[in-house]
């Protein structure tokens, strides 16, 4: 496995508002533009990106952290990811530190590139940033 991506980025809005972007399907679907299925309960199976995203929620503090066992559709059978949302209150609004680790070898340019384009930019359009 690659090594970790670790990345910070900025929202205007409370905590629980980021929160609730990434576990409400709906807000999630609208922001990606791509259908999404979000349990909210811990153990509970996500689908997102029209299925080419699938993870299990490990640990859900809402308002604060989502950790989640994660996977893209072509990857090897088996081999998953971990990702970690923590949500801080600043005075902007929120800083979301955010980690994905256990990436397949090579991946880690795919996903960086990724994660900006298809989340936080996303999110930052629909929340009006």
């Amino acid at each position: 496995m690659s090594q970790s991506i670790q990345q910070t980025v900025t929202f205007t809005v409370p905590p629980h508002v980021v929160y609730e972007v990434l576990m409400d399907s709906q807000q999630h679907a609208a922001f990606t533009g791509g259908a999404a299925k979000i349990s909210r309960q811990v153990g509970g199976e996500f689908s997102a990106f029209d299925g080419y995203i699938t993870r299990r929620n490990i640990i859900l503090v809402p308002g604060k952290q989502i950790v989640q066992s994660w996977r893209a559709a072509d990857w090897e059978e088996g081999v998953f990811s971990t990702v970690t949302f923590k949500f801080t209150p600043v005075p902007e609004g929120t800083r979301l530190d955010f980690t994905h680790s256990d990436l397949p070898d090579g991946t880690e340019q795919e996903f960086t590139r990724g994660w900006i384009q298809n989340y936080w930019e996303q999110m930052q359009r629909h929340f009006g940033e």
